[in-house]
């Protein structure tokens, strides 16, 4: 396993304390004053919504520090990248960001790392300037697991299509990825116009997907990725009605899916809690601010991350997987309401 602690005893606090993994209030000795800023993909859509009500949560528990969550108001990783830059510029303690394209932002990490910032990411295990990659699953499990329910639905046959947030997203690309890999296992499977990039935008994904039901009319499944595209997907097959003629599996949160899931527009959907994953982002955060470390097996302290396996990352840093993946459908999704 690659090491950190050169880095963070560096970078961290000169006070070092054995962190606690709960979410329980360190003394405010220990941190007051300090800043733990997560920077997502975009706000104002439903699942970053949601990680801010955990980054809240997280602040609540830590009075002492300045925590709070940004994003840009579209799906643009300059627009990220100059949020990042100017979070550096005011002396941000620690940075948590869910990166709308990792390779984008490696050098604007680094320099951060370089003046002293924590840096902790999320959703790009490809990140080689982060000390910490949190995920909530493999990544390829997870992928698999969506393309093997699409299969179940389609009979393992006939055409499907996927859609991205981007094609510089890593963890889309790496579960569309692990989804044609699975269909390989069904010949009858025929993949046609991959890789539809969607923006995290329902209304663009319901147009790109009218386009594609009218090119191949034939086809019957659809493999999807950012958070809105199920729902301009769901849309857009209820609209023509097709709902329960095709298939539709991709990542997504229950209650904004939960009337395509009852149409039957959606087949099922997949899923971590975002809302655990920024109290993840940030414990981990609060620990290298105390100049700890990340070792495998510890309790974070939040649901999904209890026993977390601690691998290394793509460049010096740590990769930390939890086991929050979810999978639910019509019959399922109201036990996972938010």
């Amino acid at each position: 396993m690659k090491s950190i602690s050169n880095t963070l005893k560096s970078t961290a606090c000169a006070v070092v304390i054995a962190g606690t993994a709960g979410l329980v209030a360190v003394p405010a000795s220990a941190q007051d004053g300090k800043t733990i800023t997560t920077v997502v993909k975009i706000s104002g859509i439903p699942w970053f919504d949601r990680m801010e009500t955990g980054v809240d949560a997280y602040a609540e528990a830590h009075p002492e520090m300045n925590i709070s969550q940004v994003g840009p108001a579209t799906a643009d990783s300059a627009q990220q990248l100059q949020i990042v830059q100017d979070l550096i510029a005011k002396g941000v303690d620690a940075l948590a960001v869910v990166p709308m394209d990792p390779t984008i932002i490696e050098g604007v990490l680094k320099r951060a790392m370089d003046r002293g910032v924590i840096v902790v990411t999320h959703e790009a295990d490809n990140q080689m300037n982060t000390m910490v990659d949190v995920e909530a699953f493999d990544n390829t499990e997870y992928g698999a697991a969506l393309n093997e329910r699409l299969a179940e639905c389609m009979d393992g046959e006939g055409k499907w299509t996927t859609f991205v947030g981007s094609l510089g997203s890593r963890t889309h690309m790496q579960w569309v990825g692990a989804g044609e890999e699975n269909a390989k296992q069904y010949p009858g499977m025929e993949l046609v116009d991959p890789n539809n990039e969607s923006f995290d935008d329902a209304n663009g994904t319901y147009e790109k997907a009218k386009e594609i039901l009218r090119k191949h009319p034939d086809i019957k499944g659809f493999q999807t990725s950012a958070g809105n595209d199920v729902l301009g997907v769901g849309r857009a097959i209820e609209e023509a009605g097709l709902a329960g003629q095709v298939c539709l599996v991709g990542t997504g949160l229950p209650n904004p899916s939960a009337a395509y899931l009852d149409s039957g527009a959606i087949t099922a959907i997949g899923f971590w809690d975002p809302q655990k994953a920024g109290m993840a982002m940030n414990e981990v955060a609060r620990i290298l601010l105390e100049g700890g470390e990340i070792t495998d097996g510890m309790d974070l302290g939040v649901e999904g991350y209890e026993n977390v396996s601690v691998r290394d990352g793509a460049g010096e840093g740590k990769l930390v997987i939890g086991n929050g993946m979810v999978l639910v459908d019509k019959d399922t999704y109201k036990e996972r309401l938010f």
